[in-house]
């Protein structure tokens, strides 16, 4: 089985290395699964079109930039339909002013994918857009390797 790790990047303090890492190897070693790192991914899409400093695109070439950027959400897409099995999301602030992993968890729920969540954000704040798109949702990742623990092993 194969999980992508979707959550914020752009606006997180670390890209969401920290999770992710966590994640991918508690993954690997309690589950035999393997992920799928979009932060990883990114540095690869960065590294192959010689983009190191693709962010300062954003302000000086908008629109070089958003082609570049387009790179990053096909490949995510088709990751999404064609290599993932299901997603883990890390839903926090840092999400709230991007629109990637947004858009990763519609699209999994549209090609019929399991999306997990961990909430990070009172239930108030939560939107029911993805809440009508999650799987299940846990209130943080001890909960959610308990179910793939019990649902996946």
């Amino acid at each position: 089985m194969i999980a992508y790790l979707s959550g914020a990047m752009e606006y997180a303090d670390d890209e969401g290395v920290g999770w992710r890492n966590k994640m991918t190897h508690w993954l690997r070693d309690e589950l035999q699964h393997r992920t799928i790192d979009p932060v990883i991914e990114s540095a690869r899409i960065v590294q192959n079109n010689q983009a190191e400093d693709y962010r300062e695109w954003k302000t000086i070439d908008p629109e070089k930039y958003a082609k570049f950027i387009q790179l990053s959400v096909k490949n995510d897409i088709d990751i999404i339909r064609n290599r993932a099995d299901y997603l883990i999301c890390l839903w926090d602030l840092n999400v709230m002013k991007g629109a990637g992993t947004h858009a990763e968890i519609t699209f999994a729920f549209d090609v019929n994918k399991p999306v997990y969540i961990v909430n990070k954000l009172p239930l108030i704040d939560f939107s029911g857009w993805i809440m009508a798109c999650a799987t299940e949702i846990f209130d943080d990742f001890d909960q959610l390797k308990e179910f793939l623990i019990k649902n996946y092993n």
